[in-house]
């Protein structure tokens, strides 16, 4: 059975996720040196353990010594369907990806325990820092970060595998999350309105409600089915991403990814990244970045800079609703949780996000 901490992390356990990957590479001997589990906050919906490892002789000369072995919330039946989507995109999608993300050394979700394992590179060995809303992001570090989004949409622009070997990559419409997000997170975001008084205050802010809310996410989500489809990170707040020497950006935390529409990745990244002031004044600038990038990776039909305004505006209902209300002040931290519905909210009135969902209700 897969740890949900330290104990029960040895050699015996790490050769068993690494076999389907690579069966000649063995470890000799682990140490753990620390772990970060729920409820420590910068934890949201799963724990990390760092560890060193020493291989055995044999084909290892290029992995590294130090790696994190993401694990489960005890037995955390509700996590389920995010911990298989993750250990999915990492064992069937990540190798064939040219793009700044997380090397991966074995996966496993076991749906009997809803338990899973997955053993990635430590990003700290190849110095890399990563961000949040409580410090400074430059513009030339967000359009890093646009260049790994408009990589990874660009390899999946329409991409005619959704009808073949990647047919089981699931929609918000469709598949295990959108059930959880649709059925049974509504319960948990509306006990966050109901309990935080600056998440409610919030949302009167707004002059909307919960229910509102998600009757709105799920408009736009059957609306933006109807337009050009790609394959998404799903979750690209900025906490979500990592930034590396040379203006180099790459993404973390692949448990939403999803087949849906670019806007969803590109307006999520972009209003958590930026302070209210810069994102004024350089939003527009950055989804003509994004577009362009689109472009210069090969999609031949890209969106107009004005199909894709009204929708990256539209789009931020989500980052309100599912992005931050469901996730409680334990996961992040109380400043992180305020700052970024503060930058949410204020997008949402800035943008007029609640005249565009309108439309498609």
């Amino acid at each position: 059975m897969h740890p949900v901490s330290a104990e029960g992390i040895n050699p015996v356990y790490l050769n068993g996720l690494i076999a389907e990957i690579s069966p000649q590479v063995r470890v000799g001997d682990v140490e753990v040196v620390e772990a970060k589990t729920y409820g420590e906050e910068m934890v949201s919906t799963a724990g990390r353990v760092f560890l060193n490892v020493r291989y055995e002789a044999g084909a290892a000369a290029d992995w590294p010594t130090r790696l994190v072995l993401k694990v489960a919330r005890v037995d955390d039946a509700v996590m389920s369907p995010f911990y298989a989507n993750e250990v999915a995109f990492y064992r069937k999608i990540r190798p064939g990806l040219r793009l700044e993300a997380p090397r991966c050394f074995g996966g496993d979700f076991d749906p009997s325990s809803n338990r899973f394992g997955l053993l990635l590179e430590d990003l700290s060995t190849r110095g890399a820092r990563f961000p949040n809303v409580t410090k400074k992001v430059e513009l030339a570090e967000v359009r890093a970060l646009l260049d790994t989004v408009a990589s990874l949409h660009a390899g999946f622009w329409e991409s005619p595998r959704f009808s073949s070997d990647l047919a089981w990559v699931e929609t918000h419409l469709a598949g295990g999350v959108a059930t959880m997000m649709n059925e049974m997170a509504p319960a948990y975001i509306q006990h966050e309105i109901d309990t935080e008084n600056f998440k409610r205050e919030l949302v009167q802010r707004l002059r909307t409600t919960g229910p509102q809310l998600l009757a709105g996410v799920q408009a736009v989500q059957r609306h933006q089915a109807t337009l050009p489809q790609t394959l998404l990170h799903g979750d690209t707040h900025i906490g979500n991403t990592y930034l590396l020497p040379g203006v180099r950006g790459g993404l973390l935390d692949w448990q939403l990814m999803v087949r849906g529409h670019a806007m969803h990745d590109v307006n999520y990244l972009i209003t958590t990244s930026l302070s209210i002031a810069d994102r004024r004044n350089n939003e527009r600038e950055l989804l003509s970045y994004y577009l362009d990038r689109l472009a210069a990776n090969g999609v031949q039909t890209p969106l107009s800079f004005e199909q894709a305004w009204v929708e990256y505006r539209r789009t931020l209902v989500w980052g309100v609703y599912v992005g931050w209300l469901t996730t409680p002040v334990v996961n992040y931290g109380w400043e992180i949780n305020v700052l970024n519905h503060l930058r949410l909210t204020t997008a949402y009135e800035d943008l007029e996000t609640a005249k565009l969902v309108a439309q498609v209700l």
